[in-house]
């Protein structure tokens, strides 16, 4: 309208706003706002000042609000109103470093649809190219070394752009406008294919032979986005079998990579909901019910597994690969036992030669090691394994955070760094068996606490004195001078949980899991405590007995299972008829004299061990060679919920006022049950239903004497579905409001986030 009065805005916006074509949205907003004025990133945020008539201004900020970019995420947005400059048009200035300002980094993208459009259309100048992406899709975490997000503070920075890649980054109207790892196949990286020995095989077309080689049963080692996969062809079963003969990996199932959606319903039962978590940016292996009968995906890739670990391709190379091949590929992750997942070409070829038959390479490096994601579907998606396509994207704390440095479980760990309301949980780092573990761990927290900006007030570790992250925090608290707080296990799994629900106050937690310090000294795991974000109470918990070798009745379940009847029902107790007969005679004496002289036999209360014994109690699994073997497969045997309603006795007695949940006549039952010839399917369902009804029997029992109505489900144990959901149920018909995890693993790969929480807390005056 003329005459209308005219405005300068100055607009700050934070949260996931570079990497992701937040800059050109805002030019091209201006445009069609007629404004003018500037947008810059800077190292804590993107700025903006924007100059025109008063209603188009306002509809401008509205519009920044509501019209992002898809994968953009607005956290906070400040507007201010100032006397007017005189811009004569609106440009992109260049970014700019602020000193102490962190921005926050868009995780891995799955490659976008224009983008796989253009590979796959013969004449199109990126025809073919493995390495096309744009500002919808890509890589971000893994190649990004410092902010604010430009080309030269990536590994993209040595790759000089061609007229046509430039011209393309320049165009604020173009879709690669500041595309930092924008290339083709003139001025980008490339992929070749080399022998064990690292000799490059001569070819102008080498995913074309990698694509053969595959389908003729060769086994490659593919260097990916974050990392190199070990690929074969799932349906071929001798393939699988020499992969898991020389990575030395028997029965964990592997995950498998599926061309389209469509192949995928070949091969599994594929809901919506399932259908748009692995279509999604993300693009996250999924855990799909299998179709046996109707797959021709080979039972080795996931033996004795009623589900299959699907993702679809995420990545140009993948889309080609799976294009040429034809067939489902098994895509596992390349690292030896212990290790990380490889990384760079020389690593590869060093630790893998005696793996892959022939390695496929490309020349971009690979900043971050990041693995691949792993969700399902129960009630909402529930994250398993939190990596590529989640991290580095942060967790919103309900308050402001001192900078805190918490170093994570010994198993599945995660590091987890705080600043301000942002808890940046790092990608999966995986379990501290080696030095080369270690390392990775340090170098994430390096890299974290550079991204981010943070300088660490205070360090949080578990309170086990062996782990191996606990030893590093405590060394590295002595060396910097500052504060160490040790958190118990339990405490943090629930508290994660806690946040992970935007809880505060007081709840009743429920931890099971196989291993966790415990504040006496023993390995706790089956924990009914009442806590906050600050302290908790240990109310009760399952009945302590003996782990007769320590470790090895964690690779021996049967020794679990013996403890539990020699300690419950004494060691005359007959074991005719019984699977545990066929241990040796001489070992089960043994173990009955660890557990009497308690020689190498810490006490537990675990419920991991507890589903570990009556899985070799019945016969399930006996030994394992995976974390959490006997236990999923128990849960997999089990029959289906209504065909069973019957659950086996326990009771609860208080022992210095904790009250103590005892097993012996559950024990006995199974025993009768067993004896009695009845199916293992439906003991298995009894026992899940008797656990779920321990949860409920204590929980009620609590609530009566607290006043508290919210449970928080946690801990390993409880990624156990058919467990999680009879619980829930049970619950809820009781009046008590549940909770559980869904963006934060409530596997031991989300104790860092709650162990961060607590060293806030337990370092604050005050709290």
């Amino acid at each position: 309208m003329a005459g209308e009065m005219k405005q300068r805005a100055r607009v700050k916006i934070q949260g996931i706003v570079q990497g992701v074509g937040f800059r050109p949205f805002v030019y091209r907003l201006a445009q069609d706002y007629r404004l003018t004025g500037w947008v810059c990133n800077t190292s804590g945020s993107v700025e903006i000042e924007a100059e025109g008539d008063e209603k188009k201004l306002s509809d401008f900020i509205d519009s920044l609000r509501t019209q992002i970019p898809p994968r953009a995420r607005i956290d906070n947005l400040e507007a201010s109103f100032h006397p007017l400059v005189g811009y004569a048009e609106f440009v992109i200035h260049k970014s700019k470093s602020v000193e102490n300002e962190y921005q926050l980094i868009s995780p891995d993208i799955a490659t976008c649809k224009d983008c796989r459009r253009e590979i796959f259309t013969p004449g199109d100048r990126r025809h073919n190219y493995p390495f096309t992406n744009c500002t919808n899709c890509g890589p971000r975490f893994t190649i990004i070394k410092d902010i604010p997000y430009d080309r030269a503070k990536t590994t993209m920075d040595p790759f000089v752009m061609c007229p046509d890649c430039q011209s393309e980054y320049d165009d604020p109207l173009d879709r690669r406008f500041h595309a930092q790892p924008n290339a083709c196949a003139k001025c980008g990286p490339r992929v070749w294919l080399t022998d064990i020995n690292g000799v490059e095989m001569e070819s102008e077309n080498p995913l074309r032979i990698a694509s053969d080689l595959l389908c003729s049963g060769e086994i490659l080692a593919i260097k990916g986005l974050g990392g190199f996969h070990l690929a074969c062809d799932a349906t071929n079963e001798e393939a699988v079998r020499h992969l898991r003969r020389r990575k030395n990996r028997p029965s964990k199932p592997l995950a498998v990579m599926i061309a389209t959606i469509e192949q995928i319903k070949e091969h599994c039962h594929v809901s919506h909901e399932e259908e748009q978590l692995l279509e999604s940016p993300v693009a996250p292996i999924v855990l799909l019910k299998w179709k046996k009968k109707e797959s021709n995906i080979s039972p080795l890739v996931a033996p004795r597994q009623r589900d299959l670990g699907v993702m679809l391709p995420y990545a140009p190379l993948h889309h080609l690969l799976l294009d040429k091949t034809g067939t489902p590929l098994v895509m596992t992750s390349a690292n030896t036992s212990g290790e990380p997942l490889a990384r760079d070409n020389e690593e590869a070829l060093s630790k893998l030669a005696a793996i892959a038959d022939h390695f496929l390479l490309h020349d971009r490096d690979i900043h971050v090691r990041c693995d691949d994601s792993v969700c399902v579907v129960d009630r909402g998606t529930r994250v398993v394994r939190r990596a590529r396509g989640y991290a580095p994207d942060p967790i919103v704390l309900p308050f402001q955070s001192r900078e805190i440095l918490a170093c994570g479980p010994e198993l599945k760990n995660t590091i987890c760094l705080t600043k301000k309301e942002h808890a940046f949980i790092s990608q999966h780092i995986g379990d501290m068996g080696s030095e080369e573990a270690l390392l990775h761990l340090k170098e994430t927290i390096r890299h974290f606490e550079h991204l981010f900006r943070i300088t660490p007030e205070v360090i949080a570790c578990d309170m086990h004195p062996e782990y191996i992250p606990s030893k590093y925090a405590r060394a590295l608290a002595s060396e910097k001078n500052l504060p160490c707080v040790d958190v118990q296990h339990h405490h943090a799994h629930i508290v994660s949980g806690m946040i992970d629900n935007k809880l505060e106050g007081t709840v009743i937690g429920v931890a099971f899991d196989g291993t966790g310090y415990g504040k006496d000294g023993a390995i706790w795991g089956g924990e009914f405590l009442v806590a906050d974000w600050k302290s908790f109470e240990r109310v009760g918990h399952l009945e302590y007995v003996p782990m007769p070798g320590g470790e090895a009745a964690i690779r021996r379940p049967y020794r679990m299972a013996l403890s539990y009847l020699y300690t419950l029902l004494g060691d005359d107790l007959s074991l005719d008829g019984l699977p545990l007969e066929r241990v040796d005679e001489m070992e089960r004496s043994v173990i009955s004299q660890q557990i009497k002289k308690r020689i190498n036999s810490p006490l537990t209360s675990s419920a991991g061990r507890l589903f570990d014994t009556i899985a070799a109690l019945i016969g399930v699994r006996e030994r394992i060679d995976y974390d959490g073997q006997a236990a999923i497969e128990l849960e997999l045997v089990s029959a289906g919920e209504e065909q069973d309603s019957q659950s086996y006795p326990f009771f609860v007695d208080k022992e210095e006022g904790v009250d103590i949940v005892r097993m012996q006549e559950t024990i006995l039952s199974v025993i009768r049950d067993l004896r009695a010839g009845m199916p293992t399917a439906t003991i298995s369902l009894r026992f899940h239903r008797t656990m779920a009804a321990v949860v409920t029997k204590m929980c009620v029992q609590i609530a009566q004497q607290t006043d508290i109505d919210r449970v928080i489900l946690t801990g390993g144990v409880l990624q156990n579905r058919l467990l999680r959901r009879l619980a829930t149920a049970s619950l809820m018909k009781e009046g008590l409001e549940v909770f559980s995890h869904y963006r934060v693993p409530c596997n031991d790969g989300g104790i860092s986030l709650g162990q961060a929480v607590i060293a806030h807390f337990a370092s604050t005056a005050g709290g």
